[in-house]
């Protein structure tokens, strides 16, 4: 059974750091894409970052780049998203995703792209 399990959320001042973790069971990171996703209240779900298959190839939202990194272990079978320099607009739950791409390597921000979804962490950036 696959499963993606979030952690790491929580409340920080402005100018903080968190990171959070999506462990992921029932499969190998090495061949699925994944995403990092948030949604704020009264708003909709927007992707953050992503990772190939490969761990190769990455990107992130422009609200984010330069603040927000995401790595992987793959013996832990664990992908990351450090946040640093965290704004009260990142407050949202945050959500890791994967999707399959047994083909060429693939890193989208589209969270129809994804079939597999975490729980969600919460992140609240407030003083």
């Amino acid at each position: 059974q696959l499963q993606l399990v979030e952690s790491g959320g929580g409340l920080v001042q402005p100018g903080g750091s968190l990171r959070l973790s999506c462990a992921a069971s029932g499969f190998a990171l090495g061949y699925y894409a994944i995403g990092w996703f948030r949604q704020a209240p009264g708003k909709e779900r927007e992707g953050v970052s992503c990772m190939d298959k490969s761990g190769g190839n990455t990107n992130y939202a422009d609200s984010v780049k330069g603040r927000f990194t995401i790595s992987r272990d793959i013996a832990k079978n664990t992908v990351y998203l450090q946040m640093n320099s965290l704004k009260p607009e990142d407050t949202a739950i945050y959500y890791c995703a994967a999707v399959f791409t047994p083909f060429q390597p693939m890193c989208t921000m589209t969270a129809s792209g994804f079939h597999y979804w975490g729980q969600g962490t919460q992140v609240t950036v407030s003083s």
